[in-house]
C-alpha cells in the first residue's frame, strides 16, 4: 500500500489560510445580517466584529509566512 501523502508546512499553511479567509466571510454575513435587524443585535455584532478582526489578524501572519523575504 501507498503511504499517506503528508502535507508540506506551506500546503498546510495554505489550507489554513483557506479556511480562515472562509470564516471570515462567514462572519461578515452574520454580521450583515444583524446589523439589518436593529439595535437590540449590538452586542451580538461587537463581538463578532473582534473575532473577525482576531481572524485577520491570523490571515495576515499566515500569509507574512508564505510571502518570501525580498532583500533589496
Amino acid at each position: 500500500m501507498n503511504a499517506p501523502h503528508e502535507l508540506s508546512h506551506e500546503e498546510m499553511l495554505r489550507l489554513k489560510l483557506e479556511v480562515l479567509r472562509q470564516k471570515h466571510r462567514d462572519l461578515d454575513e452574520a454580521i450583515a445580517a444583524l446589523q439589518v435587524q436593529g439595535p437590540n443585535t449590538a452586542l451580538t455584532v461587537q463581538r463578532l466584529k473582534k473575532e473577525k478582526l482576531a481572524l485577520k489578524d491570523q490571515i495576515s501572519r499566515i500569509e507574512d509566512e508564505l510571502t518570501p523575504d525580498i532583500i533589496a
